[in-house]
């Protein structure tokens, strides 16, 4: 297996910039199967979960290009509908979550999907009920194979219908955004998510012919139509990959520059982060993090402790909590992590109670950070990446730690940052791939 061997205690410097979204990507890749036109797409990532869900477009028969680094061509006009009874579909869905956007297009397109039990990170339960039940209220029904665990849906009698969701699912708005474009009548969907990849996906559609009016907030209206065409689309920069870099510059006391960052598509990113006490100087699409020998933790106003927790969008995303909650051990001040999502994303803090943080996990979704102030420095120390985001957490630290450390099942990582050691490494990190 392989690994990360990093030696910490390294100032970084200069210019860094973040690669295109990954969840923006998963999305956009399913929504090609809508068309038989070329969609091109630039800044694209190229990390293991975007490229294994090309992989299954390529056996289910779209062709694809790569004219360029991070730009991917798709022609979806020969795919196969039957491939997802396979057992080889089923074996590679499995590694990702992403492959449940499928059902969407493929129910638009050709009235039936299959949806196999989520893959992905294992960071708590991820539920179906939204999707499945968003289709239903279009007139698809559904058939569970408990032995295959997989979903055959019908899409044959779907129509345009209200949707009230019953939470707002990014992933759940996107499949049923993707199935309701070519779905006769009028689709709208409440409490529909509006992160930037949502908002994303539906600049995407109206490119190719699809009528989606309330873009960017909760409330969606879809006026299908008869065909979409192809188009090309650009991706947004990965705003998870964003806020790593600023935890990083400011746990490594690194003067860093964060290039072309789509600012306005950040949210509360940096004014949560800035509650760290981390200047974050805004020079047009740039954000530049000037070396920091310390960072205070902001209290609430009536002086009680900082809670930072996850909450949909416009609110923090989750994926970042990992990374703020590192970059707490070595602030001055108490901070409240309270990641409400996931039930096992936060079982990672031992491994940074090792290297000597001062954390208490008062539950599997609530840990209280007593920031150590740079006055006990973090000592490396062998440990295991669990997921995408604890794994750049815990790289995070150890970049920082004194010492030698080393981070096993760096899979998890290259899941979804792009060549990050080498990225650090010419920011002048020491990270060696063994």
């Amino acid at each position: 297996m392989n690994a990360f061997e990093i030696r910490g205690g390294h100032k970084l410097s200069g210019s860094i910039t973040p690669q295109g979204a990954k969840n923006e990507a998963l999305q956009v890749l399913c929504a090609v199967l809508l068309t038989d036109e070329p969609v091109t797409l630039h800044n694209v990532p190229n990390i293991i979960d975007v490229n294994t869900l090309i992989e299954l477009l390529e056996d289910m028969g779209v062709a694809v290009q790569r004219p360029s680094d991070n730009t991917v061509v798709l022609n979806a006009s020969g795919i196969d509908p039957d491939y997802f009874t396979t057992h080889a579909f089923k074996k590679k869905s499995g590694k990702l979550r992403g492959t449940v956007m499928l059902a969407g297009p493929m129910l638009a397109r050709f009235h039936k999907a299959y949806i196999p039990q989520p893959g992905g990170d294992k960071i708590g339960r991820r539920r179906l009920d939204t999707h499945i039940l968003g289709f239903e209220r279009m007139g698809v029904t559904f058939h569970y194979d408990a032995e295959a665990q997989m979903f055959s849906l019908d899409g044959k009698d779907m129509h345009g219908a209200y949707i009230l969701m019953e939470e707002p699912s990014v992933t759940g708005t996107a499949n049923l955004l993707m199935a309701a474009v070519l779905a006769p009548g009028i689709t709208t969907i409440y409490n529909a998510a509006c992160e930037p990849y949502v908002q994303q996906l539906c600049h995407m559609l109206n490119s190719m012919g699809a009528k989606i009016t309330g873009i960017s907030s909760n409330l969606l209206t879809v006026e299908g139509v008869e065909r979409l065409h192809g188009c090309t689309h650009t991706l947004l920069a990965d705003m998870i990959e964003v806020g790593s870099f600023i935890g990083l510059a400011a746990m490594t006391q690194s003067e860093l520059t964060i290039k072309n960052v789509n600012v306005p598509m950040l949210g509360v990113i940096p004014d949560t982060f800035r509650r760290l006490g981390i200047v974050i100087d805004v020079q047009g699409d740039d954000l530049h993090i000037p070396a920091q020998e310390q960072y205070k933790i902001h209290k609430f106003i009536d002086g009680s402790v900082l809670t930072v927790y996850d909450h949909p969008w416009p609110g923090f995303t989750p994926d970042l909590i990992s990374i703020v909650l590192v970059t707490a051990t070595q602030a001055k001040g108490t901070l409240l992590a309270h990641q409400k999502m996931f039930e096992s994303r936060l079982f990672f803090v031992d491994k940074l109670i090792e290297m000597g943080a001062q954390i208490v996990l008062c539950d599997p979704h609530r840990a209280v950070v007593i920031g150590l102030d740079r006055q006990v420095p973090l000592r490396g120390i062998n440990m295991v990446s669990p997921d995408i985001r604890a794994g750049v957490a815990l790289l995070i630290a150890a970049l920082s730690a004194n010492g030698k450390s080393t981070i096993q099942n760096i899979h998890q990582i290259d899941r979804g940052y792009e060549r990050i050691d080498e990225r650090l490494n010419a920011l002048g990190a020491d990270i060696t791939r063994i």
